[in-house]
């Protein structure tokens, strides 16, 4: 009775990880765009213009050579106190 209750019970917790990591897949496969200007300070994706190197670098809110990957089609939406987000570095 034991082993059948803990066969059970790892049979649904392999199913609930594989139902975890199909969802995480999916996101992954979303296309996505960089979008400039929206991040906050020390919050961009990667290379936030001269002065930066990578990720987590950018020296100011909504920096405008600064990026984060967003869904594809988003990133003009976005509304910023500065603006909307850009698919372009802005100075």
């Amino acid at each position: 009775m034991n082993r059948t209750r803990a066969t059970l019970a790892a049979t649904f917790a392999l199913s609930l990880a594989a139902f975890a990591v199909s969802g995480h897949a999916e996101e992954a496969k979303k296309p996505m765009e960089k979008c400039y200007g929206v991040a906050l300070a020390g919050k961009n994706d990667c290379a936030a213009g001269p002065g930066t190197t990578c990720a987590g670098t950018s020296k100011a809110d909504y920096q405008g050579n600064a990026w984060v990957l967003v869904d594809k089609g988003t990133c003009t939406t976005l509304k910023t106190p500065k603006g909307y987000g850009s698919l372009e570095a802005k100075s």
